[in-house]
């Protein structure tokens, strides 16, 4: 049975003869029910501290868990943030990769293609110093026949020497100016 400080305070005890001072028994009673009563407040002070600790040390726990939850949550999307740009860089590799074999290859063959285009350019520009060559020389051919036909010294001297003037700048500045020509010719063909 639980005992309250309003019961001890007001607690009545039975008389007898010769029996306890009622005054003193009343005055302890009230210092045991005060005494208790102080106990009781300390009692549910207490009590409430405990239950505010307990709300707070489960908010504490919460929070916790929550935390834990978002680092996990964090350490997983830094993981899969690191993957995805390693993928993405081997990928950005990669096709860096291709697009510097393409362009080395179109270098490769650009340059096989003007290799060629200048061994052509010096197959025909052999073929036609051959050919001014063999014209010259029958030009010369049929001017000396000319000469020996009629042969007249004033023009024979100035043919002979505008013929050899005229071979050997075509042979060197024209050789030179078709080629050049032929090679631009080429060149805006490309």
């Amino acid at each position: 049975m639980r005992i309250a400080p309003i019961d001890i305070a007001h607690k009545s005890f039975g008389r007898k003869m010769m029996g306890l001072d009622p005054e003193e028994v009343m005055d302890f009673m009230r210092l045991v029910a005060e005494e208790m009563e102080a106990l009781i407040k300390e009692r549910n002070s207490l009590k409430e501290n405990l239950r505010e600790k307990e709300m707070a040390v489960v908010e504490y726990r919460e929070r916790d868990e929550l935390l834990k939850s978002t680092i996990t949550t964090a350490t997983r999307m830094s993981e899969k943030m690191h993957v995805d740009a390693e993928r993405e860089a081997k990928l950005i590799i990669n096709d860096a990769s291709q697009k510097a074999d393409v362009i080395v290859r179109e270098a490769r063959d650009s340059l096989k293609r003007i290799y060629n285009e200048i061994t052509e350019l010096k197959k025909v520009r052999m073929q036609f110093e051959n050919n001014l060559k063999a014209i010259i020389q029958s030009h010369l051919q049929m001017i000396d026949q000319g000469a020996k036909i009629m042969p007249n010294p004033t023009i024979e001297a100035k043919l002979h020497a505008e013929i050899r003037e005229s071979a050997a700048l075509t042979d060197e500045s024209a050789l030179k100016a078709r080629i050049a020509e032929s090679i631009q010719k080429k060149m805006a063909d490309l």
